[in-house]
């Protein structure tokens, strides 16, 4: 089954070919980066008129690469929802044309969802379930039960700043440019780890959620502070890091202990982070339970991701061509995807 993914729920215009859910014949992605750096961050406007702009040659060149053709397409799956508004109504229009024009059926993803499954794209073994997803981002963190590719949990999430927004932040106020997640990170990994305690945020009773916007108050303050204007920025970005890390996977060993999984995931963007990686892999060694992190490309958003989402979720996602909007605020439930 060669399915065409299409992902624009942010400022990525990403476009894949994949077989089966796991062979990737192509996956392209184009970064507005250089448009939003001046501003420290996306604007949305900007984003939704680069997807205008891009995505018939990122699909274009993801045939070309995947030496498909339109006619051989068999479906084409597509992020509905959550994401920037104006930039999820450019893929999901597109989405729908292609599948209208060809006659083949439209799935619609939760761009949530494909982060699940990126971990089974290109592997020979996949997780077993039901396994447990750690998902970071810059837009959500949350811990995830996975049942089966249609039935699944939201165990905890963040209360405010997700755990890549929280990078973003920090490394705005150490004058990083941006993106600052990964520049924060290669900064961190020439720092101490223990030069300064940053807070660690402690759940209320047996939550499993997460909050990160007092530890991105807390290193502003300090930077504001006599000892702060001579600290070391290494320092600081290694410090902030280690609570971060030690946050995350806090709450995975919660969530670990309360069930019986056969594998743990990481995905997401952060999930590209070299700290966190180190953690989560030493953490599923010590625990002696299979532990899963997709490549670096399909850790970030991607177009791959959703094709093997709407594979694996077809017959609880397909969707009438001409009905499918796009929902900013699409709920993580899968019932609750348009019909």
């Amino acid at each position: 089954m060669l399915l065409l993914g299409i992902e624009t729920s942010c400022d990525d215009t990403a476009a894949a070919v994949v077989r089966d859910g796991r062979d990737v014949l192509s996956s392209v992605a184009t970064n507005q980066d250089e448009f939003h750096r001046k501003y420290g961050g996306i604007v949305p406007e900007i984003a939704s008129r680069r997807h205008v702009a891009l995505l018939s040659a990122v699909v274009d060149d993801a045939l070309q690469r995947a030496g498909a053709t339109f006619g051989q397409i068999d479906g084409v799956a597509v992020t509905c929802g959550p994401g920037l508004i104006g930039s999820l109504v450019v893929g999901v229009a597109a989405a729908k044309a292609y599948a209208f024009a060809l006659q083949r059926p439209l799935y619609a993803v939760n761009h949530l969802h494909g982060h699940l499954f990126a971990p089974f794209i290109g592997r020979a073994e996949e997780p077993a379930y039901p396994f447990l997803t750690l998902l970071v981002s810059g837009g959500h963190s949350q811990l995830v039960a996975v049942s089966s590719a249609t039935q699944m949990s939201v165990l905890g999430r963040t209360r405010d700043d997700a755990a890549g927004e929280a990078y973003d932040k920090t490394a705005r106020l150490l004058g990083l440019p941006y993106p600052g997640g990964p520049m924060l990170d290669a900064l961190a990994q020439r720092g101490d780890p223990n030069a300064y305690a940053f807070p660690r945020h402690r759940a209320a009773g047996n939550s499993l959620d997460l909050s990160f916007s007092g530890l991105k108050t807390s290193v502003r303050y300090f930077l504001e502070s006599d000892a702060g204007r001579n600290a070391k920025a290494e320092d600081v970005a290694a410090s902030f890091q280690a609570a971060v890390v030690d946050v995350l996977m806090t709450r995975l060993q919660n969530a670990y202990e309360r069930a019986r999984y056969c594998a743990v995931v990481l995905s997401g963007g952060v999930a590209a982070n070299s700290a966190l990686q180190k953690a989560f892999l030493s953490w599923a060694q010590r625990n002696g339970v299979a532990g899963f992190i997709p490549p670096a490309k399909y850790c970030t958003d991607n177009a791959a991701m959703i094709a093997a989402a709407g594979y694996y979720q077809r017959d609880a996602v397909q969707t009438d061509p001409l009905g499918l909007c796009a929902d900013p605020n699409l709920p993580f439930e899968l019932n609750a995807a348009p019909a």
